[in-house]
């Protein structure tokens, strides 16, 4: 019990000195997970929307596929990420095994879906009705997707909250 006390006292006086590598440290996290969230949002919020808005063949596919990956365990995205990256995997030219940028892929694989699927599913439960109403007014295909996706709101900013769950998986 004495290390794990120990231990508190030593981080927390690292971060009250503002300790240099501590900081540095912070900022890179802070990096990463800042760059995968808004790839994670351009990714999904686009693609839940369209799924959300539009039918076509294949469509319950890709419903399944946005499904499935919300229920991928991070452990198995970081093994895919670090087979796709080591040194003789498909992209192992690229020399990023390790890497911030690795690790941003992972957490925008990890993320996309999630995303994506509480978009879908905020977009899809706006009343038929009110998409009636909005398309009487002589509304325009823009405006029509930005008062759907204000609308949906709710459900769109529980999915960008989701994010900070996803990555501490």
């Amino acid at each position: 019990m004495e290390s794990i006390t120990s231990g508190f006292v030593q981080a927390f006086q690292l971060l009250a000195t503002m300790d240099p590598e501590v900081l540095e440290i912070s900022f890179r996290t802070l990096q990463v997970s800042g760059i995968a969230t808004l790839i994670s949002v351009l990714i999904g919020f686009p693609a839940g929307t369209a799924l959300a808005l539009t039918r076509f063949f294949g469509r319950g596919f890709l419903v399944s596929l946005v499904n499935f990956g919300m229920g991928l365990p991070p452990v198995v995205v970081g093994f895919v990420t670090w087979l796709l990256l080591m040194r003789y995997g498909p992209m192992g030219a690229l020399g990023l095994l390790y890497s911030p940028t690795a690790m941003i892929i992972a957490q925008a694989v990890i993320a996309s879906p999630i995303v994506a699927g509480f978009t879908l599913a905020a977009v899809q439960a706006i009343d038929p009705k009110l998409r009636l109403q909005i398309l009487s007014f002589g509304t325009t295909r823009l405006q029509y997707l930005l008062l759907l996706l204000w609308e949906s709101r709710p459900g769109i900013l529980a999915a960008s909250r989701d994010l900070d769950a996803s990555s501490a998986r």
